[in-house]
């Protein structure tokens, strides 16, 4: 009696955790001003704390943000939403202008230079080939044979 009492538990049990995945989603959100460090710190506590969330991986070499989460509890934009009440921009979302105020001076996103004028090389004068004009005995016209450089 009690291996069927066991048997029926576990079968139970099984059919009872297959029934409980959760449907989740992913995404990699570009975040410009994510630029060193503490800055990939503070952006995934910021987010792993968020409701919803299942793992969040900041690159700040790549300056992107992926993550995934639990699509019945939140979205991709309430996502972005977050990012930016921390001081991010994130894809389209502009951050917001009180948090950027409290981040540290090395995480607050900084204007990208000028690009420098590139400076265009001086063409190399082409020589043209030299042409030895030939005698063809069978129809007795000059051809021209190409005999330099192409």
């Amino acid at each position: 009696m009690k291996r069927v009492i066991i048997l029926t538990t576990l079968i139970l049990s099984i059919t009872n955790a297959n029934a409980q995945i959760k449907p989740t989603a992913k995404a990699v959100i570009k975040v410009p001003a994510l630029t060193c460090e503490p800055c990939k710190d503070r952006l995934e506590q910021y987010l792993f704390k968020a409701y919803g969330m299942i793992s969040v991986k900041a690159d700040y070499k790549k300056q992107t943000v992926a993550v995934a989460w639990l699509t019945d509890r939140t979205t991709l934009e309430e996502i972005r939403t977050n990012i930016a009440n921390n001081g991010f921009d994130a894809d389209d979302e502009k951050a917001e202008e009180t948090a950027v105020k409290k981040l540290p001076p090395c995480c607050v996103a900084k204007p990208m230079p000028k690009p420098i004028p590139s400076v265009t090389p001086i063409p190399t004068p082409v020589t043209p080939p030299i042409v030895k004009p030939t005698l063809d005995t069978t129809k007795k016209k000059i051809i021209k044979k190409g005999l330099g450089k192409k």
